[in-house]
């Protein structure tokens, strides 16, 4: 296997682990022979770089390390991966993507050349770009990256007339969506969703067991309709309850249960959404994955606040004029002004199929993640 994409599949690896660090993968070649690689580790524990010097050892002088995004240069939790890399005597080294974060963006590669290091750019760029999309998102401006995820029928219906949505997507397509959960930093649905549902939100495994790291579960309830009864709050995880004129004692109730309660009032009396992403990003949640209902994912739409669609498709037609849409809100007055996906891709999963994209708004304008 060609080392860059090795050092990718390694990436992926880290995905869902690492954040809000980035997920890289790196590899160190000596005399066409692997003789390091790694990914990297949970915050506060070694970057991919690091494992793959340490697995390695003497035989990294004079090696070329493939590395998926350019190698640090600054102190965080962690010591600099560019001074490690000069230790050890690296020869060259090629990564794939310039890292976004203003703390490196280039400093570290020019901190490896001043070392009379050869380096080199560009390989597998768009795959580490696409690897890291929430991080590119959030290191640049502070909010995390929104997907906008929904299981509808060929209709757009998320749920029939009386509220009937068990199961509209297939065994494949429920395991994706776990698997989606587990990839993100937190979950968020609207308190509609909540009522209707009474959802779990945990990130399950294929025996349906939770996994050990589970997203933060983010629900939007602006005036306290959800009850402490909830069968989320019983569930292993962190739970954050965003209202806007939620009465007191309902609040207590809700932290009684054990949720996080916090107000973002909005001029029309409900949540402000981005301010509650706002949030979250100070929270170094780098991405969110919004599972709806039609009505968070429609002011999601209306306000521009989301970044990717993973839309799971059943080759199904529920019909009625009263069945519930994917995506409410007040929508766009032309089709013109429709946020259109581009680099869409098609998976089919069992039956079902998945469709990704990224919402390109009107005039061309993409969204922000899309340009990073």
């Amino acid at each position: 296997m060609d080392p860059m994409d090795r050092a990718l599949e390694l990436a992926r690896r880290a995905l869902g682990a690492t954040s809000p660090n980035p997920a890289v993968g790196a590899v160190l070649v000596k005399d066409g022979v692997v003789v390091g690689e790694g990914f990297t580790q949970p915050p506060g524990q070694a970057h991919a770089e690091i494992v793959a010097l340490r697995q390695a050892g003497d035989q990294a002088r004079g090696a070329t390390l493939y590395v998926t995004l350019e190698p640090c240069c600054h102190f965080g939790r962690t010591s600099p991966c560019a001074s490690a890399i000069i230790a050890a005597g690296v020869a060259e080294v090629r990564y794939a993507l310039i890292d976004p974060n203003p703390l490196v963006s280039g400093a570290g590669a020019a901190q490896l050349e001043a070392a009379g290091i050869r380096v080199a750019a560009g390989e597998g760029a768009e795959a580490s770009r696409k690897l890291n999309e929430a991080y590119c998102k959030f290191i640049t401006t502070g909010m995390p990256f929104v997907t906008a995820k929904f299981a509808a029928s060929l209709d757009g219906k998320i749920a029939t007339r009386t509220g009937d949505s068990r199961w509209i997507t297939g065994v494949d397509a429920r395991g994706m969506a776990h698997r989606l959960r587990a990839l993100s930093d937190a979950v968020m649905v609207g308190v509609g969703t909540a009522l209707t549902d009474d959802p779990l939100l945990t990130a399950r495994d294929e025996a349906d067991q939770p996994r050990p790291r589970q997203p933060l579960r983010v629900l939007v309830d602006s005036h306290g309709r959800t009850p402490a009864s909830a069968r989320l709050f019983r569930e292993p995880g962190p739970v954050v309850v965003a209202g806007a004129g939620m009465p007191g004692e309902h609040q207590a109730a809700l932290r009684e249960a054990g949720a996080e309660v916090l107000a973002f009032p909005g001029e029309d009396g409900r949540v402000d959404l981005r301010a509650l992403l706002a949030y979250l990003g100070r929270r170094q949640i780098t991405s969110v994955l919004a599972e709806g209902g039609g009505t968070l994912l429609g002011s999601l739409f209306d306000q521009r606040l989301v970044d990717k669609v993973a839309a799971f498709i059943a080759p199904v037609v529920i019909g009625g004029a009263r069945a519930v849409p994917a995506v409410a809100g007040q929508g766009v007055a032309t089709v013109g002004q429709a946020a259109r996906l581009k680099d869409v891709e098609v998976h089919t999963l069992g039956g079902d199929l998945l469709v990704t994209g990224y919402p390109v708004l009107e005039h061309g304008s993409a969204s922000l993640s899309s340009r990073v």
